[in-house]
C-alpha cells in the first residue's frame, strides 16, 4: 500500500513543512504533539500533569479524525525537557492507555517547539 497523506476535516496542512498524518502498509504515522490546546499557541498552562494530559487528548482528536483509537497505538516515542517529571507524565499516560499500551521509549531532550516540556509522535495499526 503506497504512502497517503488523508485529506479529512481536522488535518489541514498548517504552515510548517510535515503531514499531520501519514497512512502507509496498514500503520497510521501521527506527527508529534505536543499539549497545546486546540487553536492556541503554546502549551496550556498548569504543568507536565495537564501538558501531558492535553498532548494524549491531541493524540486522540488526529487518531479519531482517522477512525481508529488509543487501542489502536502500537508504538509511541515521548520526549520530555526534564526527566524528574517521568513519574508524573507516567500516571497521566497509563490512563489514556489502562491495558496492552503501547511500546514506548522516552527520551531526554534539551528543548521542545514552543516552550513545551513534553512531545509525543505515535503509530497506530488499522
Amino acid at each position: 500500500m503506497p504512502k497517503t497523506v488523508p485529506t479529512l476535516p481536522g488535518l489541514e496542512q498548517g504552515a510548517l513543512p510535515f503531514s499531520k498524518v501519514v497512512e502507509a502498509n496498514g500503520f497510521v504515522f501521527l506527527a508529534g504533539q505536543i499539549g497545546d490546546a486546540p487553536g492556541s499557541n503554546g502549551p496550556v498552562p498548569g504543568g507536565i500533569e495537564a501538558e501531558t494530559r492535553a498532548m494524549l487528548d491531541n493524540v486522540g482528536r488526529l487518531l479519531r479524525t482517522v477512525g481508529l483509537d488509543y487501542a489502536d497505538v502500537v508504538k509511541c516515542t515521548v520526549y520530555l525537557v526534564d526527566m524528574d517529571e517521568f513519574a508524573a507524565m507516567n500516571a497521566i499516560y497509563r490512563g489514556y492507555f489502562p491495558t496492552e499500551p503501547p511500546t514506548r521509549a522516552t527520551v531526554a531532550v534539551s528543548r521542545l517547539a514552543v516552550g513545551a516540556r513534553i512531545e509525543i509522535e505515535a503509530m497506530a495499526a488499522r
